[in-house]
C-alpha cells in the first residue's frame, strides 16, 4: 500500500509565550516493511535549533529549540509512505515457535525494557498477571496460540472507545472500567505478553482503515518480539496481527516517548492554550510516488 499522509497541529495561546525544547514524533518508520519515500516537517515560527536523533527504538525523532515570543505553534508532517505483508508468522518461525513462559535469560539483553513491569515499583500489573494465566490455559505453551487467545479475551472483556486525553490506563484500571482506548488496550497486551517472558512495546501511528473514516485519528497498538519472526504487530482493538493499513510513527516500551509532539511553554499565569489537529490520508498510484526520496528533513 502506498499513501500521502498530512499531519497538521496548530496551537494557539491567548498571551504570547516561550516555547521550550520540542521533541516530534511525526516521521514515520523507514525500514522493515514499511518504506519511507517522502517527508517534510514544517514548523513555525521557525527552529533556531532543529535536527534528527535516533532513538533507542531504531526510530527517527526530531528535535527543536525556539527563541522570541509567539501566539501560535504551527506543526505539519507531511508523509509518503509505501508498506507491505509481513512474512506469515508460520512460515518464519517454521514449526519451531517459541513455548511460554520463555525463559528470560535466552533473551538479548537489549529487550530488557521490553519486558519490564510497568508498575512504578517495576513490577507487573496482577491484573495483567491474571489475564496473561488465563490465555496460556489450553494454548499449550504456544506462543502464537497464546497472542490469539489474549486478543480474543480482551476483546471479549474490553470495550474499545476512543478517548483523546490522558495517558495509558494501567491493565487493572481497564479491566474494572470494562472500556478502554487503543492505547489502553495496547497496554493490556503489553503488560500481559511481558508476564509470560515476551517482550513487548508500545506502537503509535495510523490505521488506514477501509472504508475511510469522516476523521482519522492517532492509533496504538502492541509490537511483540517472537525469537525467530523478530518485533511483529498486534492490534488488540482491530483485527489482531496488524496488516499493510498499518503506518508506524514511534515505539517504544514507554507509551509517552510516542507522543506525535512533546514540549513545553513558559507565560503568564493566566495564559491558556487550545489545540486544533487534523490527519488526512491519501491512497496513491505507482505515478504518484516520487522516483526516489529526497532529503529526509527539510523546514
Amino acid at each position: 500500500m502506498r499513501a500521502r499522509l498530512i499531519h497538521s497541529l496548530d496551537y494557539s495561546y491567548t498571551e504570547p509565550v516561550l516555547l521550550g525544547p520540542h521533541r516530534f514524533c511525526l516521521k514515520p518508520r523507514g525500514h522493515g516493511f514499511q518504506r519511507l519515500l517522502d517527508f517534510r516537517l514544517d514548523v513555525s515560527p521557525e527552529p533556531t535549533t532543529f535536527y534528527p536523533l535516533v532513538a533507542a527504538s531504531g526510530d527517527e525523532i526530531l528535535r527543536a529549540r525556539f527563541l522570541g515570543p509567539t501566539e501560535r505553534f504551527v506543526v505539519r508532517a507531511m508523509s509518503v509512505v509505501e508498506t507491505q505483508m509481513a512474512p506469515r508468522l508460520e512460515a518464519c518461525l517454521e514449526g519451531a515457535e517459541p513455548e511460554l513462559p520463555y525463559p528470560v535469560g535466552h533473551l538479548n539483553g537489549d529487550l530488557a525494557g521490553a519486558l519490564a513491569g510497568w508498575l512504578p515499583n517495576g513490577q507487573h500489573d496482577p491484573a495483567a498477571v491474571d489475564l496473561a494465566q488465563e490465555a496460556l490455559m489450553g494454548s499449550d505453551q504456544r506462543a502464537l496460540l497464546f497472542l490469539a487467545q489474549l486478543i480474543e479475551i480482551i476483546q471479549d472483556r474490553v470495550k474499545y472507545t476512543q478517548r483523546h486525553v490522558g495517558p495509558a490506563w494501567p491493565a487493572g484500571r481497564t479491566l474494572k472500567e470494562r472500556v478502554g482506548s487503543c492505547r489502553d488496550l495496547a497496554m493490556l497486551m503489553i503488560e500481559s505478553c511481558r508476564c509470560v517472558g515476551l517482550p513487548a512495546r508500545f506502537v503509535s501511528g495510523y490505521h488506514l482503515l477501509e472504508p475511510k473514516p469522516r476523521r482519522y485519528d492517532l492509533h496504538a497498538w502492541a509490537e511483540v518480539y517472537l525469537p525467530g519472526a523478530g518485533w511483529r504487530g498486534f492490534d488488540p482493538s482491530g483485527k489482531g496481527v496488524i496488516d499493510d493499513r498499518y503506518v508506524v510513527l514511534a515505539t517504544s516500551s514507554r507509551p509517552p516517548l510516542t507522543a506525535a509532539v512533546t514540549g513545553s511553554f513558559s507565560g503568564p499565569d493566566e495564559v491558556t492554550s487550545t489545540l486544533e489537529w487534523s490527519i488526512k490520508a491519501e491512497l496513491l498510484e505507482d505515478s504518484h510516488i516520487p522516483a526516489e526520496a529526497p532529503e529526509a528533513l527539510r523546514h
